[in-house]
């Protein structure tokens, strides 16, 4: 009788690609068909309630409820052209999934019929129960109370006949328990304090965007296989398996030709990504066997986040379909590259100005390099909280390995821009200006290239990146909420152009011309940030002591690097800015420590399951066999059967003391858990886990891994590794 995983391996070689019925049309006639644009607003919506919703979205005014009354009654209407026959609250729970639950349009009224009803107050407000959501002590367990509010700056749409309303998460007392409001604040802040910036450039400038450009990396595996691995079920990641053979080292996979059934799945998913409004435009192989990328077009950050979310339950969905498992863990395979989702932010006017962008002109390369420069002081000067933002167990185990940045946070400019700071570092001087002076600094910021995407290299190594016209922060693990950093990032620099402003309207009111007050700025912000900006190789070891010496942080585990948000500088930070209060921030740290507590007590129950109901039992079976082997040998030829059983005899004390390895390091492990558990502080708690079980992980997967290379094949439980990569 085959194993399991010779049954899950025989399913997959009898795949085929699934058979899509693609559109016809030209993308660009189904794009957004299932979403309630402002097109669709304007055809369903009377002109005075158009209005109000617009108004509402674009300048953050209040919609009455008689409007939402109005605004509802049409959105049902759409949406019962879309076949739906259920509405619901989408929203983002500190889980770091979303979170719906559905109710039907459906209403029963006398004489035995019945409507489809959808009123304002459905619209604007819902109340979920807020206890089984992550709180962080915010709620008791007994206090149910939560609300969801409607984001109106989010288009609602249609997915599984499902009218989906983008909305927040607040708890009865008013405290934020999603990303998602937070996220609204830190836009509202990052707008008004560029905006005002951008009055001394043009004064046309009233409002600024912040845009977000994610990158996607995934793995996928097959269907079978996936349920023939319990470690990878559990914890989307493999706690054990011999590295194969080949890996990535031959880079045939990257940018490689997709394979029949994987561009079956890209182009389902695809399709739907489209129709619900999420502009998705590139799809590769990345370096990694089996894995890939989607990225879409830019977007404003908040519509840009919640589009990420929903592809990702959209991948996840449509992979089941094309009998594929969708991996979106940071480290799935510990040799192999690690899936990140670079988050490529930038800032741009309501004139259609990029702020990162070079111009053409002294004029506006001043004003680009003031949010340049702006913005490598920020994360300079927050590096720690930054570190915070994209901190979990999964990032864990993909920063500084395989391409993904380090641990620790710097940022990358490019030589170019390096010489060009460095030159008005040392040219601006104090005082008045001679029109010498002037000139020469003139010439110099006119000479930076409008577009320098050609001119910056990119540095794979750099947490931060410039790359021509936006950063890049490649730090951000690929299960990550994009709004968490996001909100952190735009936080940041809010804050530092908000200093900025009062610095530079100082020096005007003391007289000093507005030009040279600006520039008088940025070269005492270019001093200051000086040790941020790293241009050589992250991992080298060089960088870790030179990092020392520039007095930047390495935390290289999640405990550590979150206990920067209970310092009072970043209580503050928050607070000041109106994104969180006290209590929000402690609830989060708490939130962030359980989460991280959780997923390693997950693995390290799975990886005893594992070893204890798979490993060892292959491993006891496939000794019995050799000394059934040799005790068969013994007894035909007695005396002269020593040198015949010689590889058997060495096989046996092999295994046996793999077996032993197995056992001991598991017990270990267990005891060091239940030590771990006994603890009350969440903080204790955590580092526990960090430093005392942890480690077994990786001795208890050596002694298994070198079990799968001893036992026979065919005895083998679980798939391995170059199955679960090569099987296509």
């Amino acid at each position: 009788m085959p194993t399991f995983r010779f049954k899950a391996l025989g399913d997959v070689l009898s795949r085929e690609p699934k058979v899509v019925e693609f559109p016809s049309d030209r993308a660009s006639n189904y794009y957004a068909t299932n979403v309630f644009t402002q097109e669709v607003m304007r055809e369903y919506l009377p002109s005075e309630a158009y209005k109000s919703v617009m108004a509402s979205i674009t300048e953050g005014t209040k919609l009455d409820r008689k409007m939402a009354g109005q605004v509802a009654s049409c959105m049902k209407d759409w949406a019962l052209t879309k076949g739906a026959s259920h509405y619901t609250h989408w929203f983002q729970p500190l889980t770091g999934a979303t979170a719906e639950k559905h109710d039907s349009f459906f209403s029963p009224i006398s004489g035995g019929r019945a409507i489809e009803k959808f009123d304002g107050d459905n619209l604007v407000q819902q109340e979920p129960d807020a206890s089984s959501f992550p709180n962080g002590g915010i709620r008791n367990t007994f206090e149910a109370r939560g609300y969801t509010a409607w984001d109106p700056t989010s288009p609602a749409f249609v997915i599984d006949k499902t009218l989906c309303i983008p909305t927040i998460f607040i708890a009865y007392t008013g405290e934020a328990l999603d990303y998602k409001m937070p996220l609204l604040k830190a836009l509202n802040a990052i707008d008004n304090a560029a905006t005002d910036v951008c009055q001394y450039f043009d004064k046309n400038i009233s409002k600024v965007n912040a845009s977000l450009g994610w990158e996607q990396e995934y793995f996928l595996i097959d269907k079978a296989l996936f349920n023939a691995r319990p470690d990878i079920m559990m914890t989307g990641r493999a706690l054990v398996g011999h590295n194969p053979a080949k890996g990535q080292q031959l880079d045939d996979h990257y940018f490689g030709s997709i394979s029949a059934r994987a561009m079956a799945f890209m182009k389902d998913y695809e399709i739907e990504a489209l129709k619900l409004g999420i502009p998705v435009t590139t799809r590769h192989n990345e370096v990694a066997p089996n894995q890939f990328e989607c990225a879409p077009m830019f977007e404003e950050t908040n519509l840009a986040n919640d589009h990420n979310l929903l592809l990702m339950d959209l991948m996840e969905k449509i992979a089941r379909k094309h009998d594929f498992r969708v991996l979106l863990h940071e480290k799935p395979f510990g040799s192999l590259n690690g899936s990140g989702k670079h988050n490529n932010w930038s800032l741009s006017t309501n004139t259609g100005v990029n702020l990162l962008a070079p111009g053409k002109n002294p004029k506006t390369n001043l004003r680009f390099l003031t949010f340049f420069v702006n913005t490598i002081k920020a994360i300079h000067d927050n590096a720690d909280i930054l570190r915070a933002s994209i901190a979990s167990a999964g990032n864990d185990h993909r920063l500084g390995a395989n391409e993904a940045p380090p641990a620790i946070i710097s940022v990358f400019i490019g030589s170019q821009l390096t010489e060009m700071l460095d030159r008005l570092e040392k040219n601006v001087k104090a005082g008045k200006m001679t029109p010498e002076d002037k000139t020469e600094l003139k010439l110099s910021i006119g000479k930076i290239p409008q577009i320098l995407l050609d001119n910056t290299d990119r540095n794979r190594t750099s947490p931060f990146a410039f790359t021509g016209n936006k950063f890049e922060f490649r730090a951000v693990g690929s299960t990550a909420n994009c709004a968490n950093p996001m909100t952190t990032l735009n936080v940041i620099v809010a804050k530092q152009l908000q200093e900025f402003k009062k610095s530079v309207d100082a020096k005007i009111k003391k007289g000093i011309g507005k030009d040279v007050s600006i520039l008088q700025e940025l070269q005492k912000l270019i001093k200051e940030s000086k040790a941020i900006r790293f241009e050589g190789n992250g991992y080298g070891e060089e960088w870790v002591k030179e990092a020392k010496k520039r007095g930047l942080s390495n935390f290289k585990d999640t405990p550590r690097a979150l206990k920067i948000m209970t310092k009072k500088k970043t209580k503050d930070l928050f607070k000041e800015l109106g994104i969180f209060s006290e209590i929000e921030m402690d609830a989060r740290y708490e939130i962030e420590l359980e989460t991280y507590i959780l997923k390693l007590q997950i693995e390290s129950r799975t990886l005893g399951d594992i070893t204890q109901n798979h490993v060892i039992p292959a491993a006891i079976k496939y000794q019995n066999i050799l000394i059934e082997n040799v005790t068969g040998l013994n007894n035909i030829f007695g005396k002269n059967s020593s040198k015949m059983t010689s590889t058997q005899h060495q096989l046996l004390v092999e295994i046996s003391k793999h077996i032993e390895g197995v056992r001991e390091k598991s017990k270990k492990m267990l005891e060091e858990r239940k030590n771990a558990n006994q603890i009350d502080v969440s903080e204790k708690k955590a580092e526990a886990y960090c430093d005392k079980v942890k480690p077994y992980f990786e001795e208890v997967k050596y002694h298994s891994d070198k079990l799968e290379l001893l036992i026979d094949d065919e005895l083998w439980p679980l798939p391995k590794l170059r199955e679960l990569l090569f099987t296509r």
